[in-house]
C-alpha cells in the first residue's frame, strides 16, 4: 500500500510535530511516499517545478492519500483536487479547535471522508479502517 500524505509546509510549520505523529501511524499500514512532509528542510536544492513533478508523480503512484488539513495550503488544496479527479481514495483529517473553519469544498464533497481529531493517537483505528477498506 503506497500511501502519499499531505499537509501544509510553507505554512504549517507549526504542525510539524503533528505531521511526524501522523506518518509515524500510517507507516505501520504502508510506505508513506511523502514522509519527507514534517522535515523541517523539505526540497532542499529542488525547483517549484521540480517539486511539482515530483509531488504529481507521488500523487499518481498513491492508492490513498492522507491529508492534514486544519492549515489552510493552496499546495494541498490542488493535491487533493487532483487526487478526487483522479479517483483516489481521500481521508482529510481536520483539528476543529484550529484557527480556520474547514473549506465546505473538502467538507462538502463526497469523494472526500473527513475525520475530526484533537490528538493524532486517537486515529489509529481511523487510519487502519480507512487503508484496509482500499487495499
Amino acid at each position: 500500500m503506497e500511501i502519499f500524505f499531505s499537509g501544509s509546509i510553507r505554512g504549517g510549520r507549526s504542525d510539524v510535530d503533528i505531521y511526524a505523529a501522523l506518518i509515524d501511524l500510517l507507516e505501520r499500514h504502508g510506505e508513506v511516499l511523502t514522509e519527507h512532509v514534517e522535515a523541517e528542510e523539505t526540497a532542499q536544492g529542488l525547483s517549484d517545478a521540480d517539486i511539482h513533478e515530483q509531488d504529481v508523480a507521488w500523487l499518481r503512484q498513491a492508492d490513498v492519500v492522507v491529508a492534514e488539513v486544519t492549515t489552510p495550503s493552496l499546495g494541498v488544496g490542488y493535491e487533493l483536487g487532483r487526487a478526487v479527479q483522479w479517483e483516489k481514495p481521500v481521508l482529510c483529517l481536520y483539528r476543529p479547535d484550529g484557527d480556520h473553519d474547514l473549506s465546505a469544498m473538502i467538507r462538502g464533497n463526497d469523494a472526500v471522508t473527513v475525520e475530526e481529531y484533537r490528538d493524532p493517537a486517537t486515529l489509529e483505528p481511523v487510519l487502519a479502517s480507512f487503508v484496509d477498506e482500499h487495499r
